[in-house]
C-alpha cells in the first residue's frame, strides 16, 4: 500500500479514527508520518491530517505567490503553523489565510456556502432575503451596463417583494 501523502514510499503507518460512527483510514511511510507529528497519538486529529493531505502544498504556494510567509498580525500565527497543525489561531486567521482557505474549502466540499437546514419558522424570510440580495446585484449589474429597462423591471420587482412582505 503506497503512501497517502507523498504517494511514493511504502505506507507502514496505517491510522483508524471513528468520528460519529464513520471509518475514517489513513496510510501514511514513516517520513510523512513523523512530518505530520502523528508519532504522538495524543498531539494530531485525523481531521487535522486529512485537511493536510494536498493542502500542504497549496499553502505554501499562497505564501510564495504574495512574495513571504503568510501570518496573522492579531495572533502571531504563521502559515506554517496552519500547514502543520491544520487549524488557525484566532478569528482575524481567517482574513489573513482566506486566499488559501477558499481553496481548500473548495476541494473538500461542493461549494463554499452553507446550503443546509434552515428552521421552518424563519425559511421564508430566509429566502425573501436570498432573493432580495440576488436582485438588487442584478440590479447594480444592469445600471453598470446602462440596461436601464431591465434596471426599471428589476427596481420594481425589489419594490413589489419588499411590499408583499
Amino acid at each position: 500500500m503506497v503512501c497517502q501523502l507523498c504517494k511514493q514510499k511504502e505506507a507502514t503507518v496505517h491510522l483508524t479514527q471513528i468520528v460519529e460512527n464513520q471509518v475514517k483510514n489513513v496510510d501514511l511511510c514513516e517520513p510523512c508520518a513523523k512530518q505530520k507529528g502523528v508519532n504522538d497519538p495524543t498531539g494530531f486529529s485525523l481531521a487535522d491530517l486529512l485537511l493536510g493531505l494536498g493542502a500542504g502544498q497549496e499553502i505554501e504556494q499562497a505564501g510564495e505567490a504574495k512574495g513571504t510567509e503568510l501570518k496573522c498580525e492579531a495572533c502571531g500565527f504563521t502559515q506554517a503553523e496552519l500547514k502543520k497543525t491544520g487549524r488557525l489561531g484566532c478569528a482575524e486567521c481567517y482574513s489573513v489565510f482566506g486566499d488559501v482557505l477558499d481553496t481548500l474549502l473548495k476541494g473538500m466540499h461542493k461549494g463554499t456556502q452553507h446550503k443546509g437546514k434552515v428552521p421552518a419558522a424563519i425559511r421564508g424570510l430566509v429566502t425573501l432575503e436570498a432573493s432580495l440580495s440576488k436582485l438588487v446585484v442584478d440590479l447594480q449589474s444592469a445600471v453598470a451596463r446602462e440596461d436601464f429597462e431591465s434596471a426599471a423591471r428589476l427596481r420594481d420587482e425589489i419594490k413589489s417583494l419588499k411590499a408583499s412582505h
